[in-house]
């Protein structure tokens, strides 16, 4: 495999997992090297959209191991959604258990290190017993699905354009702060909408108010101030990035830097000078402008790609991920 060319897509490996629930318990699952689900025509992912996901990556490490970078985050996340949707939890254990299983049968797809590439693992659960009435399925199937990508961001990061959405992503005590699939279904029109003119995403206010800044559809924002302080929005409908919380602990103990997570007006935004976007596809993706109904903010520190802030943060980040800097105990799982 072309490991320096590979882009952000899928790609079927050798291996997934698949676990079913039926009778009130999940079967002791396997792996499986078929690709495609068969279910109900009335399952309750197909009426009802009952499905939740997560999503983290295995690297090659500098020393030459396998690893996957803090699972049990995935896990906790995952089990949040379950409950918000009436899915049935998978146990935290197996999910990492699940993970290593998939990452070891899957090892080939492992790109090397130094590569720029890594295995990306999307774990899902969904309702797939047949339901005609408003209710949560009565069988559901937990499966990871394993594949190896490049770079987010092909040809190097670039600094992006971000417009405020007209569109609401998230309704106070609503879904935000899960990853059910219905929230990026919901996004899909907006997104569109903003690459067709020629936004690069969306900045998503609060949906009450429209006052405070959110998140994108698919990553949470990072800020950092004149005096270097991090700051990050705090909303009960923002999803809980593990890329973000890890970045927070990273700015604070490694950096010595001031972090802060707390609500962000609109208006106070011109007032940052760098500007991130952060999740697990791209870690950090350099925030250059945001039009506002064409009202231009430019993040200075940002406006050419990383600034010297986010950079720092990116670069720790990965080199714990890749094993060229000490991890935070419980960090790093190792797979092989």
């Amino acid at each position: 495999m072309d490991w320096a060319n590979l882009d952000f897509s899928y790609r079927k490996t050798d291996k997934s997992y698949v676990s079913n629930y039926a009778d009130g318990a999940w079967d002791e699952g396997q792996l499986t090297g078929e690709g495609t689900i068969t279910i109900s025509e009335c399952a309750g992912v197909l009426q009802y959209s009952q499905s939740c996901f997560e999503g983290l990556k295995a690297y090659t490490t500098e020393d030459g191991h396998i690893v996957a970078f803090r699972p049990d985050m995935n896990a906790a996340r995952m089990e949040n959604s379950a409950k918000r949707l009436e899915i049935p939890v998978f146990p935290k254990e197996r999910f990492v258990d699940a993970v290593t299983q998939t990452i070891r049968a899957n090892a080939a797809y492992v790109p090397p290190y130094g590569s720029g590439a890594t295995l990306y693992l999307r774990p899902f659960m969904f309702g797939s017993g047949p339901v005609i009435g408003v209710a949560p399925a009565k069988e559901y199937q937990f499966r990871i699905l394993a594949t190896p990508v490049g770079p987010y961001f092909k040809g190097g990061v670039r600094s992006l354009t971000l417009c405020v959405s007209d569109f609401d992503r998230a309704a106070p005590n609503g879904t935000g702060n899960i990853k059910a699939g219905l929230n990026y279904a919901m996004s899909l029109h907006a997104i569109v909408t903003a690459h067709k003119n020629g936004y690069d995403e969306n900045m998503y206010l609060d949906a009450a108010t429209h006052t405070t800044v959110e998140e994108t559809g698919g990553a949470n924002f990072v800020f950092v101030t004149r005096d270097n302080k991090v700051v990050t929005p705090k909303s009960s409908s923002i999803l809980p990035s593990i890329t973000r919380i890890s970045l927070l602990h990273i700015a604070k103990e490694y950096l010595g830097l001031e972090v802060e997570e707390r609500e962000i007006a609109l208006g106070e935004v011109k007032d940052f000078v760098e500007c991130g976007l952060c999740g697990t596809a791209a870690v950090i993706s350099p925030v250059g402008k945001i039009v506002d109904h064409g009202k231009e903010i430019v993040m200075s520190g940002t406006a050419q790609g990383m600034g010297p802030v986010t950079k720092k943060l990116y670069d720790t980040l990965t080199g714990i991920q890749m094993g060229r800097i000490e991890a935070p105990k419980g960090w790093i799982h190792i797979i092989e």
